[in-house]
């Protein structure tokens, strides 16, 4: 990749988000608020926010759900068709080359995976479930940053030489028992 598509990329990427965010705190900072101050989540969200506001907020809440849910869809959507490009170059190139590539592209689809589905289903899913929204937000802002070290971590090298020297121990443990 040339150095003007990946400053291109990062430039977009940058501002998309500072656009969504300032469009997004624009609309909130004007609500009237004058009645519970606690959100009924485990963490702070403009959708939450909205609820707290004491007037009719379904235009509003039509607007977050379209600006969000179309900005996480289409990311996601981006990220899959370049991964689709990856899968395709990879394909072409003779098979020692590209087991590693296939290797590191496969946790970064799954990475990719259990970050954008409770995203999407969060932002993008008009009709909220209070129960299915709270255990979305645990797995989106807990589990997966969790489990983001652990899948990279699998991959190094160093340590799948210790976890085949740690079944083998556990193994010969197990037979002398």
């Amino acid at each position: 990749m040339c150095g003007n598509v990946c400053v291109g990329l990062v430039a977009a990427a940058w501002g998309t988000g500072f656009l969504h965010s300032v469009s997004q705190l624009a609309f909130a900072v004007k609500l009237p608020f004058c009645g519970p101050n606690e959100v009924d989540s485990f963490y702070c969200d403009l959708p939450r926010v909205i609820k707290l506001a004491c007037t009719d907020t379904y235009r509003l809440d039509i607007m977050v759900i379209a600006n969000s849910g179309v900005l996480t869809v289409c990311s996601f959507v981006f990220l899959i068709i370049s991964y689709v490009i990856i899968l395709v170059t990879i394909q072409q190139r003779p098979s020692h080359q590209s087991s590693k590539a296939l290797s590191t592209l496969t946790a970064h689809i799954t990475v990719v995976l259990l970050f954008f589905g409770p995203c999407i289903f969060i932002y993008a899913w008009p009709f909220p479930i209070k129960s299915l929204d709270k255990s979305l937000a645990v797995f989106y802002s807990v589990v997966t940053p969790l489990l983001n070290p652990i899948i990279y971590t699998l991959r190094n090298k160093d340590m799948k030489t210790a976890m085949k020297r740690l079944r083998k121990w556990n193994v010969n443990s197990r037979e002398k028992s």
